[in-house]
C-alpha cells in the first residue's frame, strides 16, 4: 500500500482541513505512512487557526490516483463532495459526522460515523482509545474545528461530547476557550474583500436530493447587511455557478454568529421554490427567505429540504 492521502471535502472549512491534519497524525502514530492534503485553498478562519498554532496549510490536490492507491476521508463521504478521481483508488477509512449518501466500497473498510457536531470530536476519541497523546498545537487545531462547526457550542448540532472534548482540548492547548472561540469566529466574518463567488461558493456543498442536485453555501458574518448590500451581485454569481455546474437550485445561508439567525438567498428552478418555502416555513420574496434560528446546514437545512424536494 502506498502513502495514504487524507483529505476533507471540497471547499474545505476548518473541520475539513484540521481533521485531515489530525487524522493523518493519528495514522502515522499507528505506524501508517499518511499525509494530509486539501481539496481547495483554506479560508480566512482556517488560516487564522493554522497561524495561531504554527501549522502550514496542506498542499492542494485536484486528483489523487496519480500519486497513491489509498485515501482516507474525513468530514465527508458523499462522492460529489470528494476528489474527482476517488473511484480510481481504495478508501482506507472514513471518519465523518454527516449523513451517509451514495457511498459504497468494494471491500470492507474502517468507517466511523457519529452524530456529533464536529469530526474532531470523533478523532479525539480515537486518540483516547489508542492512548496516543495529542500535542499542544494539534489540540489547538482540533479545538478550532469544534468551535467553528458548533459556533462556540451555540449550534443545535452541538452535543455533550463536543463540549466535553472542547474543554479538554482547550486545556491541552493552553487557551481560554471563550476568548479564543470568539476571536476565531470573528476572523472569518470579513466579507469586504471577498468576491461574489467567494461569498456564495466559498463554503458550499452539493447535495443529491431525489433527482435534483442542490448547492448549499453558508457564510458567517457579524452583520448580515454586509452580504445583503451586495445581494444582486451575489445572486447573479449564484445563477452563473448553477448554469455552469448544472445545479438545479442554489441556497446561500447568511448566518449572523452573534444573533444565531440567518437569511437565505435562493436561485434555481421555479418549481423547486415551494419546497424551500415549506421546508423553512417562510416565503421566498425577491429570491430571499428569512431563516430565524437557523445556523446549521447539516441539521436544520439539509434534512428538511431533502424531505420536501424528494416529495415533489
Amino acid at each position: 500500500m502506498s502513502k495514504i492521502l487524507v483529505f476533507g471535502h471540497k471547499n474545505p472549512d476548518t473541520d475539513a482541513i484540521t481533521s485531515a491534519i489530525a487524522y493523518a497524525y493519528y495514522l502515522e502514530q499507528k505506524g501508517e505512512e499518511a499525509e494530509a492534503v486539501a481539496l481547495g485553498e483554506v479560508n480566512e478562519e482556517t488560516q487564522f487557526a493554522l497561524d495561531k498554532f504554527g501549522y502550514q496549510a496542506p498542499r492542494v490536490v485536484d486528483k489523487v490516483a496519480n500519486e497513491t492507491d489509498t485515501v482516507a476521508l474525513v468530514d465527508h463521504n458523499e462522492a460529489q463532495q470528494s476528489v474527482d478521481d476517488r473511484d480510481l483508488v481504495s478508501i482506507h477509512s472514513v471518519v465523518d459526522h454527516h449523513r451517509i449518501a451514495n457511498f459504497e466500497t468494494a471491500d470492507p473498510i474502517f468507517y466511523l460515523a457519529r452524530p456529533y457536531g464536529c469530526s474532531q470530536t470523533i478523532i479525539y476519541s480515537l486518540f483516547q482509545e489508542a492512548d496516543i497523546a495529542i500535542p499542544e498545537n494539534l489540540a489547538g487545531l482540533m479545538l478550532s474545528a469544534i468551535i467553528s462547526d458548533t459556533l462556540l457550542f451555540k449550534s443545535p448540532t452541538t452535543t455533550a461530547a463536543d463540549e466535553k472534548v472542547g474543554q479538554a482540548l482547550a486545556e491541552i492547548a493552553g487557551v481560554d476557550l471563550q476568548a479564543y472561540g470568539l476571536e476565531l469566529l470573528k476572523s472569518g466574518t470579513n466579507v469586504a474583500d471577498k468576491s461574489a463567488e467567494e461569498i456564495a461558493d466559498g463554503d458550499a456543498k452539493s447535495f443529491e436530493m431525489g433527482n435534483h442536485t442542490i448547492r448549499i453555501g453558508q457564510i458567517n458574518v457579524v452583520e448580515v447587511s454586509d452580504v445583503l448590500d451586495r445581494k444582486e451581485e451575489i445572486l447573479a454569481e449564484m445563477q452563473r455557478l448553477s448554469v455552469d455546474n448544472d445545479y438545479e437550485a442554489f441556497l446561500l445561508i447568511v448566518t449572523n454568529i452573534l444573533s444565531n439567525d440567518s437569511e437565505g438567498l435562493v436561485v434555481g428552478k421555479e418549481d423547486l421554490v415551494p419546497a424551500f418555502q415549506t421546508a423553512f416555513n417562510g416565503q421566498v420574496t425577491d429570491k430571499q427567505i428569512a431563516l430565524p434560528g437557523v445556523v446549521s446546514r447539516k441539521k436544520q437545512v439539509v434534512p428538511s429540504l431533502t424531505t420536501e424536494i424528494e416529495s415533489l
